[in-house]
């Protein structure tokens, strides 16, 4: 007997993948938002679930969100737009995340749903600061989305998340609700869509990088950050509540020494020597993803999850297991560039 029906939005995504096994294992039946039914059979094939419910809703439009939310217990809203470069109008990317969240809470508290927890992100938290460093950041904090460093994602995840407290707050009515802040979310790949997140990993395999730039990231894994999510989905007293997940903070040079380290020949294309700020800044001026992560030079955005960990005994594998994994999957799922599989 199932435990009860979840709406996940977003279904193709890398971490609503993670989100749905773990839901579906547990004995939970799944509906699943995409924005085209075009890819419904893909989905189900990475999922090994050839009968989930799957339904066409996307975040710029309503149409779908009634019918997506009709009848289920809880929400879990993942979907957001993800850049693959920066947009020249910042509104490219702030417009859909605030308003599909938006679109989603209300279909959420208009069919009765009791939680939504929505995957916000480190992006909302650790963004807005002057120099190198920084205590480390907890749910207290919230992004600057004026400063410099807060691009056109930042700014997105954080009007995104304000957007949804204010709603809650104001027209939420029995609709509970939390919010998980995930940092850079890597992992093994179900297939050959995954999150831009394991570009890096991808990216040094390949030999694509010429060295190695002062670039570090709180870690998390896929399979972790969909354990918070349904612990959150699932635990008494929520509402209202941020969690951080987030592991180790790794700078590229760890990246590459666990890579060296663990997978021998099969990393020889993996730098060893740092590249200088200058050249990322020369590469920007031609690369429009390079230059996305400007900002970040030099940034150490470690971040305190103990809040989560205190209250929903969340647990964190070492960020080492889950490069490795992410690594091996992407060998073996053929990922990588001049690299067979």
């Amino acid at each position: 007997m199932s435990k009860g029906l979840v709406l996940v939005t977003g279904a193709s995504g890398y971490i609503a993948g993670f989100v749905i096994k773990q839901l579906l294992a547990e004995g939970w039946s799944v509906r699943g938002t995409i924005r085209t039914m075009a890819r419904a059979d893909a989905v189900r094939a990475s999922l090994a679930a050839p009968g989930l419910d799957l339904v066409p809703a996307d975040l710029g439009a309503d149409a779908g969100w009634g019918e997506a939310a009709a009848g289920t217990d809880y929400m879990l809203h993942i979907a957001s737009p993800i850049p693959d470069a920066e947009p020249r109008d910042p509104q490219e990317l702030i417009r859909p995340a605030r308003d599909g969240a938006l679109r989603a809470l209300r279909a959420a508290r208009d069919a009765g749903v009791k939680r939504a927890v929505m995957t916000s992100s480190t992006a909302a938290i650790c963004y807005g600061f002057d120099g190198p460093t920084h205590a480390p950041f907890t749910e207290a904090d919230w992004t600057d989305p004026d400063h410099a460093d807060s691009y056109a994602y930042i700014k997105s995840k954080t009007f995104a998340e304000r957007a949804a407290r204010d709603f809650i707050a104001a027209e939420g009515g029995a609709l509970e609700f939390c919010t998980i802040n995930p940092g850079a979310v890597i992992g093994p790949v179900m297939g050959k869509d995954f999150s831009t997140s394991l570009e890096v990993v991808k990216k040094l395999l390949g030999g694509e990088l010429p060295g190695l730039p002062r670039l570090g990231f709180p870690l998390v894994d896929a399979r972790d950050i969909a354990d918070l999510h349904i612990r959150a989905m699932t635990a008494p007293g929520m509402h209202g509540e941020r969690f951080l997940g987030t592991g180790e903070f790794v700078w590229m040079k760890d990246i590459a020494a666990i890579l060296k380290a663990c997978l021998g020949a099969r990393a020889k294309k993996v730098p060893s020597r740092g590249l200088p700020d200058f050249l990322i800044k020369l590469s920007a001026l031609m690369d429009p993803t390079v230059k996305m992560v400007l900002p970040e030079l030099g940034k150490e955005r470690r971040c305190d999850a103990s809040h989560a960990k205190a209250v929903l005994g969340w647990q964190t594998r070492p960020a080492a297991e889950s490069i490795v994994d992410c690594a091996e999957s992407l060998l073996a799922n053929g990922l990588v560039k001049g690299l067979p599989a």
